[in-house]
């Protein structure tokens, strides 16, 4: 119950066969694929990117910091 045998799986690919052709197939696969990494890359890079602002702020505030000890 609930999960998809091989006796619902044939008609279904059967009619994506159908309505996209055996050369499309390849395409989509591969379309789908890189949509797939790009989604996955796209969380992973949020977190890379804050890291990389947060680290050029924080070598900013020291530069900023020593040069206000340099005019005191």
């Amino acid at each position: 119950m609930g999960g998809l045998r091989w006796t619902e799986i044939v008609p279904i690919f059967l009619v994506i066969v159908l309505l996209f052709g055996g050369s499309r197939l390849p395409q989509l696969g591969s379309s789908l694929g890189s949509a797939i990494r790009n989604f996955k890359k796209s969380f992973g890079g949020d977190a890379e990117d804050d890291k990389k602002i947060a680290d050029g702020n924080a070598s900013t505030n020291t530069i900023e910091s020593t040069d206000k000890q340099k005019q005191s």
